[in-house]
């Protein structure tokens, strides 16, 4: 119960709340275009699992990973100029929400693709064995990724070659729109690490001190013993699968339930009552976060477009650019 750590993730878990706040309004505004998948109700998850972690440690999450970027890259600046489709993102503005991306921070990534992250994360686990390092992978999925014949692959090839990667099922409940008791025959997801063998443990994923204990015992086995492990922590989203989705499936007296449970509100709950910081204190914690969010979104709005020219860089192949298809990209870029 060290006051320094439990400040810092009330701080991170704070951040990650504002701005994804932030995010659903400039998103309504226009500011920007395709999918946005909100964190909100499940910060809990990425600030403890990732603070258990080392520095050197991998990073694999879905598209709804915007809490994951922030807790282990930390750049609001960059996290919301993605968002906003401009070259100073962390993809140069060519991922948007769903494709976070910072190699120099070992975060590989946002993955768009329902379950096909985990063999990737599975693949960056067995690179690390391969070389003789000592660094750890952190998958993170929701539980419908549990039904993907790409999870099971992933996870048979861990058990396998006794990899050092640590699955992490974030449980919210639903898959989309769909309920939990409709899609999995199985109470947990966790049971399903049986099948490899590979061991299993369930967390409260509202509680960060319960879910940083469980990841780092985990992660530390996945050092030492070149290990896998599943862990469930069991959650909840307070808003709909993305922004285009009212979620009419569940009642306001559930989601009013779940929201006792507040990730950030327990946390605060606990610092007072251990008499770590004052109502005022933590206030200027959420202020702070403010102020940083609205830095982001002026950062975001000030910072140019990628250049059309640019528009072949970062591919797979080197191609020659089609003069035809930069004629085109640019007017588009001039007609807003």
């Amino acid at each position: 119960m060290d006051k320094a750590l439990m400040l810092s993730l009330y701080r991170d878990m704070v951040r990650i709340r504002r701005f994804e706040e932030e995010a659903a309004r400039s998103y309504s505004r226009g500011k920007m275009g395709g999918f946005l998948h909100l964190y909100v109700g499940q910060e809990a998850v990425a600030v403890g699992a990732i603070s258990a972690a080392e520095p050197t440690d991998y990073i694999v999450a879905t598209y709804r990973e915007h809490g994951h970027y922030l807790a282990r890259v930390g750049d609001m600046k960059a996290a919301m100029a993605e968002l906003f489709g401009k070259a100073t993102g962390c993809a140069k503005g060519r991922g948007g929400s769903m494709h976070y991306f910072d190699v120099a921070k070992r975060f590989m990534g946002g993955h768009a693709i329902v379950g096909g992250h985990v063999p990737i994360a599975a693949g960056i686990a067995f690179a690390s064995k391969y070389r003789g390092e000592h660094d750890v992978t952190l998958c993170f999925f929701g539980e419908g990724t549990a039904n993907m014949g790409a999870f099971h692959e992933g996870m048979a090839l861990a058990a396998l070659w006794k990899l050092p990667v640590v699955f992490i099922c974030e449980n919210n409940l639903y898959s989309m729109g769909t309920p939990l008791y409709r899609t999995l025959a199985v109470e947990d997801v966790a049971v399903r690490a049986k099948g490899y063998p590979m061991q299993q443990e369930i967390a409260n994923g509202d509680d960060v001190l319960e879910i940083r204990d469980t990841v780092r015992r985990a992660v530390q086995r996945a050092r030492t013993e070149s290990l896998p492990i599943l862990v469930e922590a069991k959650t909840y989203r307070f808003r709909g699968h993305s922004m285009s989705d009212p979620a009419k499936y569940r009642t306001k007296q559930e989601v009013d339930e779940w929201k006792k449970r507040d990730p950030i509100y327990l946390l605060e709950q606990r610092i007072f009552g251990l008499g770590m910081a004052t109502e005022e204190q933590l206030k200027t914690i959420d202020a702070e976060a403010k102020a940083e969010v609205a830095e982001a979104v002026a950062f975001a709005d000030e910072s140019p477009a990628p250049d059309p020219s640019e528009l072949y860089d970062h591919v797979y192949a080197q191609t020659q650019p089609d003069e035809k298809i930069i004629s085109l990209a640019q007017r588009a870029r001039q007609a807003g």
